[in-house]
C-alpha cells in the first residue's frame, strides 16, 4: 500500500507541475528547477525529482547531465490526457467529507480529532485531504488549533454570483484585441468534448468532469492574451470547486453542453467574435440557472465540537 501511495502522489505531482507549465504558457526550452516547483507546491524537493523523471519518460520534460530539466516543447502542446491516471483511492471519502461540509454535519470550526473519529481514518489521510482543501480555497487553518471553512461555501448566493460574474468576464476575453486562437489548443479541446459526448461523461467522477469543464473555459480565456481575465477565472474555478461537486451531476446534460462548447469552437474559428461572445454568455446562464436550481439546501451548523 505504502509504493501504491507513493506511485500516486509522483502522478499527482506530476500533473501539478504541468498545470503550472500551462498556466505559465512556458515556452519550449525554459528551464524547469525542483527548488522552485517544491517551494510552490509545498513538497520536499524527493517527490518533485520523482515527478520530473516521470515527466522525462512521457518526453514531456528532458534532463540535461548538471544542468537540470528543461520543457521539451510549448506548454500549450502538452496533451494532458497522455499523462498517467491521477486516480486517487481516497476519493471517494474526499467527496464524502466536502458533502458533509457543504451539508452543514461539520460545524464551521472544526477539530482533527473529531474527523479522525467520525470517518475513521487515520491523521495522516485526514491531513493529506485537509492540505488538499487548503490548496483549493475551500478551509484555512486558525491560527491556534483547528481548521475553518470558507464563508464562501455557505453563502446562498456565491454560486449565483459566481456564474454572474463569468457571465460578465469570460465573453469580454473573446473580444479581447490581443485574441489568437491556440489551434493545438483547440483540437485537443474538440477531442475531449467529442469523447465526452459518446460516452466519456457517463464514466469519470465528479472531481473529473469539473476538471474538464474548467480547463475548456480557462483555455478559451487564456488564448485573449490577457493574465487578468486568466487569473480571475482560474480564481473562480479554485472557488467553485467544491460547490461543482456537489452539485447534482446530470450527465446527460453535461454532454448537451459539450456539445456548446463545440458549437463555440466553431463560432471563434470562424472568426465570429461577437456572436461567439453572446453565445458564451447565454451559455453560462442556462447552465447557472440549472446548478444554481441543483444546489443541496443546507441546515444550521450543528454546535462546534472539541478536540
Amino acid at each position: 500500500m505504502k509504493a501504491e501511495s507513493t506511485n500516486i502522489l509522483i502522478e499527482q505531482t506530476a500533473l501539478k507541475i504541468v498545470e503550472i507549465v500551462r498556466n505559465r504558457s512556458l515556452q519550449q526550452g525554459e528551464h524547469l528547477t525542483e527548488e522552485s516547483f517544491a517551494a510552490e507546491l509545498g513538497l520536499s524537493r524527493s517527490p518533485v525529482r520523482k515527478a520530473f523523471a516521470l515527466l522525462d519518460e512521457y518526453k514531456i520534460v528532458t534532463k540535461e547531465p548538471n544542468r537540470g530539466y528543461f520543457l521539451n516543447l510549448d506548454a500549450r502542446r502538452i496533451d494532458v490526457n497522455r499523462l498517467p491516471s491521477s486516480a486517487d483511492p481516497m476519493e471517494d471519502l474526499y467527496l464524502k467529507l466536502a458533502d458533509d461540509l457543504l451539508s452543514r454535519k461539520i460545524p464551521e470550526e472544526f477539530f482533527e480529532a473529531s474527523l479522525i473519529r467520525e470517518y475513521g481514518i487515520s491523521r495522516g489521510q485526514l491531513l493529506k485531504m485537509l492540505g488538499r482543501m487548503v490548496s483549493e480555497g475551500l478551509i484555512v487553518r486558525k491560527t491556534a488549533q483547528g481548521w475553518r471553512v470558507n464563508p464562501f461555501l455557505n453563502d446562498a448566493d456565491a454560486h449565483s454570483q459566481s456564474y454572474r460574474f463569468r457571465m460578465a468576464i469570460e465573453p469580454a476575453a473573446l473580444l479581447e484585441p490581443t485574441y489568437q486562437i491556440d489551434k493545438p489548443a483547440f483540437q485537443r479541446a474538440r477531442k475531449i468534448q467529442t469523447q465526452m459526448i459518446n460516452g466519456g461523461a457517463l464514466k469519470l467522477s465528479r472531481s473529473k468532469l469539473f476538471q474538464v469543464g474548467a480547463e475548456f473555459h480557462e483555455m478559451l480565456v487564456r488564448c485573449s492574451g490577457n493574465r487578468h481575465f486568466l487569473d480571475a477565472i482560474q480564481r473562480q474555478n479554485q472557488l467553485r470547486r467544491l460547490l461543482e461537486y456537489r452539485s447534482k451531476r446530470d450527465r446527460v446534460l453535461f454532454a448537451d453542453q459539450c456539445r456548446e462548447h463545440l458549437k463555440l469552437l466553431d463560432l471563434i474559428e470562424a472568426h465570429e467574435q461577437e456572436s461567439a461572445a453572446n453565445f458564451l454568455r447565454e451559455h453560462l446562464y442556462k447552465v447557472s440557472r440549472k446548478k444554481t436550481t441543483d444546489q443541496p439546501r443546507t441546515e444550521s451548523r450543528a454546535v462546534v465540537s472539541g478536540s
